[in-house]
């Protein structure tokens, strides 16, 4: 199977920087005023740290922003979303960490674009 290194989505794109056993890289580009589903991952946690624009972290049924140069962490199993209520690009790098880190690791729990 081939691994996906770059991947559009509605709400921007995202592309592997970096990846080992039992972590992977992500560069995150959230479009302004789109959202990513609200999810949660069974053998991952993540990390977010906001490179630039303000990022609007909802994580176990709290609600924050975050700018550039602060993070976010997200434990393994909360629901969590990702938003950009900004007028600018959100860019945000992504650390996954756990046993599993493969896309279909995500379980939707509601998402703007219909998908499951």
């Amino acid at each position: 199977m081939r691994r996906a290194i770059f991947a559009r989505r509605p709400w921007g794109s995202w592309r592997v920087l970096g990846r080992g056993a039992g972590y992977k890289i992500k560069k995150i580009q959230v479009k302004p005023g789109c959202r990513l589903s609200l999810q949660r991952h069974g053998k991952r946690c993540e990390f977010w740290v906001v490179i630039s624009g303000e990022a609007t972290v909802t994580c176990g049924g709290k609600t924050r922003v975050i700018k550039a140069n602060e993070s976010a962490a997200i434990p393994l199993g909360a629901a969590h979303r990702l938003a950009n209520k900004g007028a600018k690009t959100l860019v945000v790098i992504e650390i996954q960490a756990g046993p599993y880190l493969g896309e279909d690791d995500i379980v939707r729990l509601a998402d703007d674009y219909g998908r499951r």
